[in-house]
């Protein structure tokens, strides 16, 4: 069978889940959605939580062989290039993350030296791309909504849907940041539905709904289409793009949205040091706000 065994971490500062999908025939891994934890009034960083994934990883003798982005978090720095420091495997993010430096690379002021090509990246995915994860057969979707470059990974029966969708009981991702749409994500969503019942799914993010007495980050498609709070149970695309596009005007930006996207559009990597020697994250007043109206 194509059931990779999947092991969660979930980041409490950031409510964000990581995770290492491994073969157990050959070994082989692959780690998605890391974290880089960051202190924003120090602007220090720290490996705590990587250093968790990867002695897992070391513990079990795993072999890396993808570091994947479902999307460039907003709430969340990654650590991909620590990842692949320590343990190898190539960075990987969908092809639509030169549309997301584009656009905020002109917030942020980065100038001709930042590319804007996904050159960062050691491999952009196209919808429908396949590779492997040891043995196991695995593929990509394009699933924009959240942001125009999500993806979500298929590897043999577990998908990894990024910020696409939540738990049942929590619903969806929001979609007012700039590039998002809530019609992009209801018809993502619907391909994420047109995977079989009994796929695992395995979301980025876990907040517990009220009601609810611990984090969770596993479900299937069917127990999604069947109850999800937002979509579930055949709901009608205008009355979600409605529900949707009103939950969202009174959510405020995540508390790491200013150095997660400068960190993220670059693969994880910090911006160029100026001629000090020091790096800095740039703060543009008011400019996101003003894109997310855009």
């Amino acid at each position: 069978m194509n059931q990779p065994d999947v092991q969660g971490f979930f980041d409490s500062g950031t409510n964000t889940v990581s995770y290492v999908v491994n073969d157990p025939k050959t070994g082989k891994c692959a780690v998605i959605d890391s974290v880089l934890d960051f202190d924003y009034a120090s602007g220090c960083t720290d490996t705590e939580s990587a250093d968790k994934l990867i002695e897992f990883v070391r513990d079990k003798f795993l072999e890396t062989e993808w570091i994947l982005e479902s999307h460039v978090h907003a709430d969340h720095l990654s650590a991909a290039p620590y990842i692949q420091q320590e343990l190898g495997g190539k960075i990987a993010i969908g092809e639509n993350i030169v549309v997301v430096q584009e656009k905020f690379g002109k917030v942020f002021n980065e100038g001709t030296l930042f590319q804007r090509d996904g050159s960062q990246f050691d491999k952009l995915f196209c919808d429908g791309d396949s590779f492997k994860v040891g043995s196991i057969p695995a593929f990509v979707m394009h699933t924009p909504g959240h942001t125009p470059a999500c993806m979500t990974f298929v590897i043999g029966d577990a998908a990894f849907c990024g910020d696409t969708v939540f738990m049942p009981d929590f619903g969806t991702a929001r979609v007012d940041f700039p590039g998002g749409s809530a019609e992009d994500l209801y018809e993502s969503i619907q391909k994420i539905f047109s995977l079989p019942d009994a796929t695992r799914l395995f979301v980025g993010h876990d907040y517990k709904a009220p009601g609810r007495d611990e984090f969770s980050w596993e479900t299937t498609v069917g127990e999604q289409k069947s109850s999800n709070v937002h979509i579930g149970s055949g709901r009608a695309k205008e009355e979600f793009v409605k529900l949707r596009n009103e939950r969202d005007k009174n959510l405020g930006m995540p508390r790491l949205i200013v150095p997660s996207l400068q960190v993220n559009m670059r693969a994880g990597n910090m911006p160029e040091a100026d001629d000090n020697g020091m790096t800095y994250l740039k703060v543009p007043v008011n400019a996101l706000r003003e894109q997310e109206n855009q």
